[in-house]
């Protein structure tokens, strides 16, 4: 039996437009206290593509400044689960979950205008982030462990999630969406 595990807080500011909902941080994620800690997971890499920062590579900048940079795009981060029991880092492993107090959302994010649920375990709580009363996608996930979709696969249904709620200016060509709204 595994200890119970406590996510991290939520990365959103009053600005927020659009948050991105993960399962529950890996551990590479808990061990550094960072969102989309893993080196290999896309989550980082798909933003940068999103929104260029010229020469600068945000995935070597400090996490201090990949969060600012994150909230200046008016982007959050949070998780479904506040708690669970889980060895190693997959979804599949997830026991005991808590499901974080979604209704906190509306207070801490006054401006919240969507909600986009990184990977299938995520999005199965779709049900409780559509009482809020906002659109609510299901993206492919991030994690290294979602082989199945290529970057390029995985970066056209984001830019067209993030173009849809307005966090990105010129639209991309193509891209299909795999998204639900509520």
């Amino acid at each position: 039996m595994t200890s119970p595990l406590t996510a991290l807080p939520p990365l959103v500011s009053s600005r927020t437009k659009l948050l991105i909902l993960g399962s529950f941080p890996g551990v590479a994620s808990l061990k550094a206290q960072q969102y989309y800690g893993h080196p290999q997971n896309h989550f980082w890499r798909i933003l940068q593509a999103i929104w260029p920062s010229g020469h600068l590579d945000m995935r070597a900048t400090s996490y201090q400044n990949r969060s600012e940079w994150l909230l200046s795009k008016q982007l959050g981060v949070w998780d479904v689960y506040a708690a669970c029991e889980r060895e190693g880092s997959l979804d599949s492993n997830i026991r005991n979950a808590v499901l974080n107090d979604f209704s906190l959302l509306k207070e801490l994010c006054p401006g919240l205008q969507a909600i986009a649920h990184n990977g299938g375990e995520s999005f199965r709580h779709a049900k409780h982030t559509m009482l809020l009363g906002l659109p609510v996608y299901k993206l492919p996930s991030t994690s290294p462990a979602n082989a199945s979709w290529s970057f390029e696969r995985k970066l056209a249904a984001w830019r067209e999630v993030f173009e849809r709620n307005g966090l990105v200016q010129e639209p991309a060509a193509g891209g299909a969406l795999d998204a639900s709204s509520g």
